[in-house]
């Protein structure tokens, strides 16, 4: 079950979020090589860095799952946010450059699902970006923060299955290494606790992050999978079942 929209703003509006996004700009900054005109999609509740690393991108659009809810977004000019099921993307093949994934894999029914449709919509030379829980972190262990609901990864376990789905984790990075407490005190400490748990305790880091690369030799299903979703309009009426005569 995926966190909801609302839980996640407001999450990110408060000091401890404003801090926890800080740490994980930091992380993905280790790691995000800019690429010029490319097509950038984030899945799950990535707003806060499609704003940040998606400045020189062509396309920059925001893919919310069903189950978490979706926001207008950006606030300025056409929208660019999209309510999907992660295992079908309303992407043709090899038409993304690029996806950011947080606040979603950990969520989704069928991980390996998921990375294969990823797989798809993705060109040749494109990259997933993922930002996952740590299961030894303290982060995973306390749900006043979206980081503490879905599935935490260790480092092994996110390579397996990568690697299960075709594709080659390329570079690592860790974040949010200060302890998740809303204290004035301890959030006053995050930059000292920060830089100090790179450092001394980097394996109990909050999240995971992982680039990983496609690789191109994955078979093609010759049988198109048959949808397991069903839309459901949520504001449409419904109607009213007739009465039988007597």
């Amino acid at each position: 079950m995926y966190s909801d929209i609302v839980d996640l703003r407001s999450f990110y509006a408060s000091p401890l979020g404003r801090l926890a996004e800080r740490s994980i700009t930091m992380a993905l900054s280790s790691i995000w090589a800019q690429v010029p005109n490319e097509r950038l999609v984030g899945l799950g509740y990535a707003l806060p860095w499609l704003e940040r690393f998606g400045a020189d991108a062509e396309r920059v659009f925001a893919f919310m799952p069903a189950t978490q809810g979706a926001v207008l977004w950006p606030a300025t000019g056409p929208a660019a946010t999209a309510l999907v099921f992660d295992e079908e993307l309303p992407l043709p093949d090899a038409s993304i450059d690029r996806m950011l994934l947080v606040h979603s894999l950990e969520h989704v029914e069928n991980p390996r699902e998921t990375l294969n449709e990823i797989w798809r919509v993705l060109s040749p030379a494109g990259r997933v970006v993922i930002v996952v829980p740590n299961r030894r972190g303290v982060w995973a262990r306390f749900e006043h923060t979206p980081f503490g609901t879905g599935r935490p990864y260790s480092r092994g376990q996110l390579g397996d299955l990568l690697r299960e789905a075709n594709f080659t984790p390329a570079a690592w990075a860790d974040g949010l290494l200060f302890p998740p407490s809303r204290r004035r005190f301890m959030m006053r400490m995050h930059s000292l606790l920060e830089s100090s748990g790179r450092k001394a305790w980097p394996i109990f880091s909050g999240v995971i992050v992982v680039e990983a690369q496609k690789r191109l030799y994955q078979g093609i299903p010759v049988a198109q999978r048959a949808s397991r979703r069903v839309f459901v309009p949520v504001l449409s009426p419904q109607g009213r079942p007739s009465l039988g005569m007597r």
